[in-house]
């Protein structure tokens, strides 16, 4: 997925389900999205963060 796709989608989750969500780099290549809580990978993989209580 592009960046503009994975920056949508975080957002859309994290107001949907008010949690931080995690974009990051998968071992491929690709980007992709999940609640930070689950996120247990490199934090050098990490790509961006949303969070929907940030003002």
């Amino acid at each position: 997925m592009s960046l503009a796709d994975a920056h949508a989608f975080a957002h859309s989750l994290a107001v949907t389900l008010m949690v931080s969500i995690v974009i990051f780099r998968a071992g491929d290549g690709s980007l992709s999205v999940t609640p930070a809580a689950e996120y247990d990978g490199s934090d050098a993989d990490l790509v961006s963060e949303i969070d929907p209580f940030a003002p």
